[in-house]
Parts: C-alpha cells; sequence; structure tokens
C-alpha cells in the first residue's frame, strides 16, 4: 500500500494567508485611491471606492482562498479512494479559518490606505501621507514573508514595495488617463 504525505505540513500555520491576504489587500485598496486621486475624484468618493474595494475584494480573496483549500481535499481524498494510499502523519488545513485568516489580514491592511482619508479633511497631502502608509506597510508585509520562507527581511519587503509602487503607479496613470482623455468632471 502507497504512502502519501505530499506537502502537507506537520501543523496548521495561517502565515501565508496572512501575508497573502494583507499584500493583496494592501496593493489593492491603494491602487483604487491612487485612479481614483489620478482622476481628482472628491475624498467622499475615493472612500466610497476605497471601502467597496475592500470589503468585496477581502470577501472574494477569504472565499476564494476557502474553495481552494477544500478542492485540494477534495482531490486528495479523491487520489487516496482510487489509489487505496494513506496519508501519514499530515495536518489537514481548515477551509474556514484560512479563509478567515485571509479576508482579516486583507481587512486590516487594506485599511491602511484609507486611514488619512476617514481621519481628517479634504486635502491635497492625503494622498501623500496614503501613500507613505502604504509604502511602509509593504515593506513591512514583504518583510514579514520572512517567516515564511526564511528569505532576506529586506530583499522581501523591497520586493512588495516594488509590486505595490508599480501597481498603484499604474492606477494613478490610468485614473489620470482617463480623466484627460474623456474630460471626466465630478
Amino acid at each position: 500500500m502507497e504512502t502519501v504525505q505530499g506537502n502537507l505540513k506537520k501543523e496548521e500555520t495561517y502565515v501565508g494567508d496572512f501575508v497573502y491576504g494583507a499584500t493583496d489587500g494592501l496593493v489593492t485598496t491603494f491602487a483604487v485611491v491612487a485612479g481614483a486621486t489620478g482622476a481628482l475624484l472628491p475624498q467622499g468618493v475615493i472612500i466610497i471606492l476605497g471601502l467597496a474595494n475592500l470589503f468585496a475584494d477581502g470577501f472574494s480573496m477569504g472565499a476564494s482562498n476557502f474553495l481552494a483549500i477544500r478542492s485540494e481535499h477534495e482531490h486528495t481524498q479523491n487520489h487516496l479512494q482510487n489509489s487505496g494510499a494513506q496519508a501519514l502523519g499530515t495536518a489537514v488545513k481548515t477551509p474556514w479559518k484560512h479563509g478567515l485568516a485571509t479576508i482579516g489580514a486583507f481587512v486590516i491592511a487594506g485599511s491602511i490606505p484609507l486611514i488619512p482619508y476617514l481621519l481628517a479633511e479634504p486635502s491635497p497631502q492625503l494622498f501623500w501621507i496614503s501613500g507613505i502608509l502604504a509604502a511602509l506597510t509593504f515593506f513591512g508585509v514583504g518583510a514579514a514573508r520572512t517567516l515564511v520562507t526564511g528569505a532576506n527581511p529586506f530583499k522581501a519587503g523591497m520586493e512588495i514595495l516594488l509590486v505595490g509602487g508599480l501597481a498603484s503607479g499604474v492606477a494613478y496613470g490610468v485614473g489620470w488617463g482617463v480623466k484627460t482623455m474623456f474630460g471626466i468632471i465630478l
């Protein structure tokens, strides 16, 4: 009888879910803020778009992680049943816990770029404050990845900062470009 251990860990951890959720939450929410700012949208619109993204995309990420892990379980169970193999000494991931870890990290990290807009009066400096907070958080989340990967924290932090910065730059450019090309006025 074949023994299947695969790549499953001995104990269930959520660090990967937190890093994945936090990175995506921060990237997408700040990209929305950057795009809306590039289009010169009012602060209220930026808040609405940011919060809508935060909760809808956060839910989607958590639900997708839940479904992905559940699908892995079903695939493994199907393989074990069809091959007569046994799994030895492996921890089984709890899909709903991983989904909650993902959405929690997404919402917490994704909230950071919105804080200046939620707490301050309208000001041109809000985007810069939001950008600095996002950059620090991008770096921190990237460095936190090293808890899982064992990589260099500075390099990992810079990687996420670069990805987040590029995504935000693209979003800002699209917002500015659409407003400029089509003259959208609010």
